[in-house]
């Protein structure tokens, strides 16, 4: 007994503690390499899957502003229609009733060949006394409106023919001609209104001797000519005087009369 248990246990014993070691250890050593390698695999994918948040924006901002762009343009259409729909319906009407200033801008300067103004105040000052001292000057007097058209994108021109009676009795009804400009900047809001083309159209039986030239002085031909005032003692019609009136109304507005102020007329 005591030959076979030294010869045998001891023996099997390392041996199948030997296996048992060796069988354990293969094992966790595979595992432990392959999950080293796999994890080792893993990382660059997560670092790529996860791109830096700066160059997110950079490929994201290209659409940002071309969907601003979009809504500008969009706004300027907008805006511009807008312009053109109330300018059709307040021209003719200018003599009758104030104009809707939804549509201008706050700094909307208005020229003529001899002045220029700036501020919306001033520029509803001009129509209000345009309105007012029409009504004084004229027994009828109204604004046709012939042709609205757009030269460009950012302009609005308006050809207009002013019709008036003047309450004189020397003077017999006569037409006043011009054509009116609007800038609109990229809103679409009006920002400029200028006056141009002047052109007076009195009857010719009552003109003065002396030529029409007198009371209008023109500038060089060109396909576009510019038609300005002559000097202050030339023949005074009813248009002058209502033009130095409004122009008189503007370089006195500290004490104008106040605009809900008409004076009737029978």
């Amino acid at each position: 007994m005591a030959y076979i248990l030294p010869n045998f246990s001891p023996t099997l014993l390392q041996s199948k503690d030997n296996n048992i070691f060796l069988r354990d250890s293969q094992p966790l050593t595979s595992s432990n390499s392959s999950l080293k390698s796999s994890s080792s695999y893993l990382v660059p994918q997560t670092k790529v899957d996860c791109p830096p948040s700066g160059v997110a924006q950079l490929n994201r901002s290209p659409d940002v502003q071309e969907n601003k762009h979009k809504n500008e343009q969009d706004d300027f259409y907008v805006n511009l229609g807008l312009a053109v729909r109330t300018l059709r319906e307040d021209v003719p009407l200018v003599f009758a009733k104030d104009l809707n200033y939804q549509i201008y801008r706050d700094d909307v300067t208005f020229v003529d060949p001899l002045n220029t103004f700036t501020g919306i105040d001033k520029y509803k000052l001009i129509f209000w006394a345009l309105r007012f001292h029409g009504k004084i000057l004229f027994r009828e007097i109204s604004l046709e409106v012939l042709r609205i058209w757009q030269p460009s994108q950012n302009v609005i021109l308006i050809k207009w023919n002013l019709k008036g009676v003047p309450r004189v009795p020397w003077e017999a009804k006569g037409d006043f001609q011009g054509t009116s400009r609007y800038k609109l900047d990229r809103n679409g809001k009006i920002y400029e209104h200028k006056v141009d083309n002047l052109a007076f159209n009195f009857p010719q039986a009552l003109k003065p001797a002396a030529s029409v030239l007198d009371l209008v002085t023109a500038c060089p031909a060109s396909p576009n000519p510019t038609f300005l005032f002559g000097p202050a003692d030339v023949y005074a019609s009813s248009f002058v005087e209502l033009y130095r009136a409004v122009k008189e109304t503007l370089d006195h507005e500290s004490s104008s009369i106040p605009q809900n102020c008409f004076v009737p007329c029978p």
